[in-house]
Order: structure tokens, then C-alpha cells, then sequence
């Protein structure tokens, strides 16, 4: 099967912190391959900006390591290479100074009528200062979008600040709050799932399905990101975006169309609906640990302290069980795991839908497990529909549960693109459906908030946790209370 690639419109897009790891790793190879697959136009320019001195042809060097690094040989031919490096340049400015600007004032002085971006690969605290210059220099055009990326604040009240400093400058359906989890091929098949298929939709609700469960696990520690880390864990960094738009498209009302704004319109009901967790029933419904010195993959590691190098009451896992006041969804419980350390690098939506309320089969057919929906983001991305099959035999009636397995790798025989790739093309043709609203960022602080509030006032420390584990046992205990059991994919 092969995919049909319409080109976009010629843009141009300015990355502020082109030099940094964002852009090597994931901003400058997606466009590489939108360029190689034909869909970037001819005229588009590319131009990295950042305090940091540097010459063209110095940006492209720096663009080839990257590319040589994150881009399959075979796509990187002399052609290929020349086309795409003929597009870059490279303009040095700095975010809270005057220094540059007039230089990239200049070069964009006669590109007024197309497409340009603004990519905010910097800092949040950096948002606020080059909006504002943008602004100042009349670099903002009506066809002008900027692109900012997590975290949006580092608490609701931090949040307003930072969408208000935004908002001083760009109109809202210019703001493109970027979520990379949104743009993964398996969380639009999970709307494609739910909403092109008569099969799911009417079994989506409290009558079928049992409890949800999102596990967002990393075998990595915190690396390189300590400091930035230290102010941020687990809960700012994965909760209150990533897995609470995963949650979001999970248990959403049907929109009455795709358009952006009928989707978000859902998943704001959805994050407005979450039952407040406050200091009555946190110790019930969240756990948060911290990773002490144990095995990987690789070998023995350190824990979070000794990365760290001081003290440090910031968490590295956390779980948390969250309830949705609808009609839908009352009494399902969605059941949100993260960490760093954990035995497997891996992401996945799993749902549990309720036994059969009556098994016809004798005792020695076997146990009877329910229908689960798994849903993959990675590392193989797929979907897979665990059923109760007859075991092959003449051996009587035994029962087995096996998956109809759906891995997109397999099934399209096709390279599956970056959500980088897909979400920048949606800024360059303005469709705002993966990326989040003003108003969905406020929904969702409001829900953590309390938790980081709780978390600060009772002075408590996170639970350890061994490095290689699944977490504190804190957490298993939280779910077999409810007489349920984390999942864990088989293993062949």
C-alpha cells in the first residue's frame, strides 16, 4: 500500500534554539523527510536562528551530523542532501535583546505573503521575550503561526501568565501548542477505531468496559535533563499533557465533525468532567515514587539522587487514578502510569472491557479472560483485540485468549513517520485538530494542580522505588484494591 502525498503551500520557517537538541534530533530530520517524500514546496526556506554565532554553511554541517544521525542512509542521497541543505540558512539573534533582530527583520522583509512559522525550540521562559520582539519588529503576518512547546507553565497560574504574554502578540487560532504524542499514527487510528467502526462505539461505555489504563514507561533515566527534571517531574512532564490528552481521546463524546475546533470542543467536556482529586482521597487515588539504584538493560544504575547529585523530593513515577463525572463513563476508572527506570520502554492505551456475565463452558475449558483493547504507540506501533478462541486440537473444549494483531509496520509494509512530520505539516496548512487550546491547558492544570498543592504542603517525599521495577509498591496496591491488576503485555 502506498500513501498519497499532497504537497503544502511554500512557508518559511524561523526555529529559534535551531542548534539545540530538539532540532537535531527531531525538527530538522522530519523535514528532511517531508522534503524527500515530495512535500515541501519549491521556494520553502528553513532558518535557524539562536544566540550562538554561526555562518551558513556552519548551520548546515550542523544540520548534515544531524541528519547523518537520525535519517536512514538510503534516503540521504547527493541529490537529496543538496536539495534540502540548499534550503537552509542561518541568522543569529538573541531572545531578550536587540542583538539579530534587524538581521532576520531583512531577510523575511519580502516573504510577507506566504506561510511562515515560528518554532519556539527554547525554553518557556523564552516565550513571553521573542513573542514580544516578533511583535516589536512587525515580523507577524496574518498567514504567521507560532509553534510553542511543553511545558505550558509549571502551574495553572504560571500557565495564564505564559498564554497571556503569547496572547499579547498572536490571536489564538495562530497558537499551535505542540503535544508530539498527538501526532503518533496510533493515537489518530484510536479516533479512526471509535469513530469508522460500528463494532467499537456502541460497547464504548460504563455498561461494556471495566477500567482504562495509559502507561507511558521509560527504561531511561533522567540523563542529560536533570536540571530541567528537577523542576518539572512526573507530573508536569507526562501527566498533565501527554497522558491527559490520551485520556481525553479515549473517553471524548463523538464530535460532530473532524474540524479542530469540534474536537477539542469534546476533549475539554472530558477534562472539565474529571473528578477533583483533592487532600480526602490523594492517598487513595495517587502515587508518586522516585528511582533509587538498581538494573537495567544496560547494566547497574544509579538512582535519581545520585544523577541528580543533591537531595531532591521531585518524583519520577507517578500513578494516578482518575474518574469521569459523565453519563458514559461513571464507575470506570482510568488508571494512569509513568516513570522513569521501569522494566520496558514502552506506551500504550489498554481497555478492559467487563467478562461475560455468564460462562457456558465447563471447569476444565479453562479461565475465561476478558476482551482487552491494546493500543501501541511504541516502540511497535499497532493495535491488537484480545479474544477467547477454541485452543487447536481434538483434545475437547479448551479456551485460549489470543490478540488479532494489527502492527502498522507490518500490515502497510510502509516507513512510519515521525509525529514531528505530520504535526508541522498541520501547522503549514493551518489544522489545529492535534494541538492543544488555551482553554484545555487551563482544564488540565486545574486537575493537577491540587495534586502539586497536596504534594508541597503535606512535605512528604516520594516513595522509592528499585530501578528495573515497575515502581513503588504503592502503586500495585492501589489498583488490586479495586480487585484489578496492572497490564502487562505478554510475552512470546
Amino acid at each position: 500500500m502506498t500513501t498519497r502525498i499532497i504537497p503544502v503551500d511554500v512557508f518559511d520557517i524561523i526555529v529559534f534554539g535551531a542548534t539545540g537538541d530538539l532540532a537535531q534530533r527531531k525538527l530538522i530530520p522530519a523535514l528532511f523527510h517531508r522534503d524527500e517524500q515530495g512535500q515541501i514546496s519549491e521556494g520553502t526556506r528553513i532558518i535557524g536562528t539562536s544566540r550562538r554565532d554561526m555562518s551558513d554553511d556552519e548551520f548546515k554541517a550542523f544540520a548534515t551530523t544531524a541528519l547523518e544521525s537520525f535519517v536512514d542512509v538510503k534516503l540521504r542521497t547527493p541529490e537529496m542532501m543538496q536539495r534540502f541543505l540548499s534550503r537552509l540558512s542561518y541568522t543569529a539573534a538573541e531572545a531578550s535583546k536587540e542583538e539579530g533582530w534587524p538581521k532576520l527583520d531583512a531577510k523575511l522583509k519580502d516573504s510577507q505573503d506566504r506561510i511562515r512559522i515560528f518554532y519556539l525550540a527554547v525554553g518557556p521562559d523564552l516565550f513571553g521575550p521573542i513573542c514580544e520582539r516578533l511583535g516589536n519588529h512587525n515580523l507577524v503576518t496574518p498567514l504567521t503561526r507560532v509553534v510553542i512547546e511543553k511545558p505550558v507553565g509549571k502551574n495553572g497560574v504560571s500557565a495564564r501568565a505564559l498564554n497571556e504574554a503569547i496572547g499579547k502578540v498572536f490571536k489564538e487560532p495562530a497558537i499551535y501548542r505542540i503535544d508530539h504524542y498527538l501526532g503518533k499514527e496510533t493515537v489518530q487510528n484510536l479516533m479512526a477505531l471509535r469513530f469508522a467502526n460500528a463494532l467499537f462505539e456502541p460497547v464504548w461505555n460504563s455498561a461494556h468496559i471495566d477500567h482504562v489504563q495509559i502507561t507511558v514507561a521509560e527504561t531511561l533515566g533522567v540523563e542529560g535533563r536533570a536540571g530541567y527534571y528537577d523542576t518539572a517531574g512526573a507530573l508536569r512532564d507526562m501527566v498533565q499533557n501527554h497522558m491527559l490528552q490520551l485520556l481525553c481521546l479515549v473517553a471524548m463524546e463523538p464530535p460532530t465533525s473532524m474540524e479542530a475546533n469540534a474536537v477539542r470542543d469534546e476533549k475539554l467536556k472530558v477534562l472539565k468532567s474529571l473528578k477533583p482529586i483533592t487532600s480526602a482521597n490523594i492517598d487513595q487515588q495517587v502515587v508518586r515514587g522516585q528511582y533509587k539504584a538498581g538494573a537495567s538493560k544496560e547494566g547497574a544504575v544509579n538512582g535519581y539522587l545520585e544523577e541528580l547529585g543533591t537531595d531532591s523530593k521531585t518524583e519520577t513515577f507517578v500513578a494516578i487514578k482518575a474518574e469521569i463525572g459523565s453519563w458514559r463513563w461513571n464507575g470506570v476508572p482510568f488508571y494512569l502510569r509513568t516513570g522513569k527506570r521501569l522494566p520496558t520502554r514502552l506506551s500504550e492505551i489498554m481497555v478492559q472491557f467487563k467478562p461475560v456475565p455468564h460462562s457456558v463452558f465447563d471447569k476444565t475449558a479453562g479461565p475465561m479472560e476478558p476482551n482487552r483493547l491494546v493500543i501501541r504507540l511504541q516502540p511497535d506501533e499497532g493495535v491488537k483485540l484480545f479474544l477467547m478462541i477454541k485452543d487447536p486440537g481434538p483434545g475437547g473444549m479448551r479456551l485460549k485468549q489470543v490478540p488479532l494483531d494489527m502492527t502498522f509496520a507490518e500490515s502497510f509494509n510502509a516507513r512510519n513517520p515521525d509525529a514531528y512530520e505530520r504535526l508541522l505539516m498541520d501547522v503549514v496548512r493551518g489544522n489545529q485538530t492535534l494541538f492543544m487550546r488555551r482553554d484545555e491547558v487551563t482544564a488540565a492544570w486545574k486537575f493537577v494542580d491540587p495534586i502539586l498543592d497536596h504534594w508541597k504542603e503535606s512535605g512528604e517525599g516520594p516513595k522509592p522505588y528499585t530501578s528495573g521495577t515497575w515502581g513503588p509498591t504503592q502503586a500495585i496496591a492501589m489498583i488490586e484494591r479495586d480487585g484489578r491488576t496492572w497490564y502487562e503485555a505478554p510475552t512470546v
